[in-house]
């Protein structure tokens, strides 16, 4: 009886997001921007507490680059 390795669906990366490593160039002050500014904007204006999707997003983008947040 042959095992079956189960491979990844089509589309998807092999290695999980957390083993990535960001690219030798970008530092974590310079990644992200777009999220880094709707985050610190929202921080400025409201306050940590209301702001909470934003960091969110900007974490999640943060990791998909490979940073450990």
């Amino acid at each position: 009886m042959a095992s079956v390795v189960p491979s990844a669906a089509p589309g998807l990366p092999a290695a999980p997001a957390a083993e990535q490593k960001p690219p030798p160039h970008l530092k974590p002050c310079c990644a992200c921007p777009e999220t880094k500014q709707a985050r610190d904007a929202c921080i400025i204006e409201k306050g940590e507490e209301n702001c909470g999707p934003l960091i969110e997003a900007h974490k999640e983008c943060m990791r998909a680059l490979g940073f450990k947040i």
